[in-house]
């Protein structure tokens, strides 16, 4: 069984999705496909048809954030320090080329969000970045061809 890295306010997320899955989406549609049956043929009922569609997807949501938190390996990064690259990591580099600096936090992939500076565990520049130290230059092979970046910071926090 694959372990899922994810930190301790990943974990936290997905588990307050779970529950409001659970506790009030799965309830919700079940009443709305009780509500549509009601209004008789259900061949030509598209509430029906729309709330069963919806089950479907809440409970394939379910499914899966089940499974993920059971595999969930939650990592405390306030337990790491040093200047090493590893899980956790919020990292400032700059872009040897263009000085272009930017700063991101490396999380699991389900908690990634590269607009709100997270960036996943399995991302090219991610993996090019694990385990190299401050003043280390990495190269990283992006769709537009490949990029330098020199490592300015890290911290964990």
């Amino acid at each position: 069984m694959e372990r899922v890295p994810m930190t301790i306010a990943g974990y936290q997320r997905m588990e307050e999705e779970f529950k409001r899955l659970k506790t009030a989406d799965r309830p919700a549609v079940i009443q709305a496909i009780a509500e549509a049956r009601e209004h008789g043929d259900l061949s030509e009922n598209a509430e029906y048809h729309a709330a069963k569609e919806q089950q479907g997807h809440i409970e394939a949501r379910i499914q899966e954030l089940e499974s993920k938190l059971s595999r969930a390996q939650v990592i405390d990064i306030s337990e790491f320090s040093g200047d090493t690259v590893k899980f956790g990591a919020t990292v400032e580099i700059v872009d040897e080329d263009t000085d272009e600096e930017r700063k991101f936090q490396i999380v699991g992939e389900d908690e990634s969000d590269p607009k709100g500076g997270q960036i996943s565990l399995t991302s090219p520049i991610a993996r090019a970045l694990i385990n190299k130290t401050v003043g280390d230059s990495v190269e990283v092979n992006t769709p537009g061809g490949a990029k330098s970046y020199e490592i300015l910071s890290v911290s964990f926090n």
